[in-house]
């Protein structure tokens, strides 16, 4: 500790000055930095939503265009073919537009899936991650959208979901017992799967997923060149700082330890010039007045020994 006391006594006006910009910048260059990720990291996922917002609400448009204008024209045929006809389903409509969607160039890595516990074609069944969310919104029956990161191979992938809710009774013509169903449904999917559905029920999930790492990658880029230029800002401050103290502190004070020297052992024939009248200005002065009140002292006691 003692030592620590004397290395801090024995270090120069400027070394100190140092330590102590480079503790600031450290701290302003932390905060900061910190302050920028969660600004970035926000706005990213507000760009990544936007994006998901924009596709869901596009596959709710294709889900009410299919329930409104297509199944009533195709309805009539679910009892007479021998197959089933699933461009009458919504939820199928959705994710064939879907998928010739992510055909198009850089949207492969987009997804939409119609999650549901039990589903009609089993493509559609949800997965653990999906029944919990499916689980939150039957839990409470005021949240409308929930949405989050979702962890996979390729990396984390954003996403939107929102309840899949029985609200027509035309639904359960489908849904409700293999008796009441289309006899196309039962020779395509059997009487096994997507049945005992009821009125106002929350069976599955509308999800969409967009991959979040090129914009999330693309604002940490951004936080490391906006914090690089902050530290290069900083320490062109501190340069700039260290000539301005050389030039107008450190030495000056040099010079006027040097003249106060010459003048405790003798030698009053030089004055210390200042050219600004600052506070080191002021001690050029105090310290001429006191030599001229030296030499004045001194020639008096020269004048007495005579």
């Amino acid at each position: 500790m003692l030592k620590d006391n004397q290395l801090l006594k024995n270090l120069k006006i400027a070394t100190k000055l140092n330590i102590l910009l480079i503790a600031i910048s450290v701290i302003i260059v932390l905060l900061s930095g910190g302050f920028l990720s969660l600004i970035l990291s926000h706005n990213a996922e507000k760009v990544v939503t936007d994006k998901a917002l924009v596709l869901m609400e596009t596959m709710s448009a294709v889900r009410n265009y299919t329930s409104t204008k297509v199944n009533p024209e195709l309805a009539s045929r679910l009892e007479t073919d021998n197959q089933f006809l699933p461009q009458t389903v919504p939820a199928y409509s959705a994710r064939e537009v879907f998928e010739y969607f992510r055909e198009q160039g850089g949207y492969k890595d987009f997804f939409y899936k119609e999650a549901t516990l039990n589903p009609t074609n089993l493509r559609d069944k949800a997965d653990q991650f999906e029944t919990e969310i499916v689980e939150t919104f039957r839990k409470d029956s005021n949240l409308k959208q929930t949405s989050g990161f979702r962890s996979f191979n390729s990396g984390d992938i954003f996403y939107i979901a929102r309840p899949i809710n029985v609200s027509k009774e035309s639904c359960l013509r489908c849904h409700s017992t293999p008796d009441v169903a289309p006899k196309s449904l039962l020779v395509t999917y059997g009487k096994d799967n997507g049945f005992g559905w009821k009125l106002h029920e929350v069976v599955g999930i509308q999800m969409i997923l967009v991959p979040a790492n090129k914009i999330l990658e693309t604002a940490k880029k951004l936080q490391i060149s906006v914090t690089s230029i902050l530290v290069v800002c900083l320490l062109f401050a501190i340069i700039l700082i260290n000539f301005f103290l050389k030039f107008t502190v450190t030495t000056p004070l040099k010079k006027m330890a040097q003249l106060a020297q010459r003048i405790s052992t003798g030698d009053l024939s030089q004055e210390f010039e200042h050219p600004f009248d600052d506070e080191m200005g002021m001690l050029a002065a105090s310290l001429n007045r006191m030599k001229v009140s030296l030499e004045i002292a001194m020639d008096m006691l020269n004048s007495e020994a005579e």
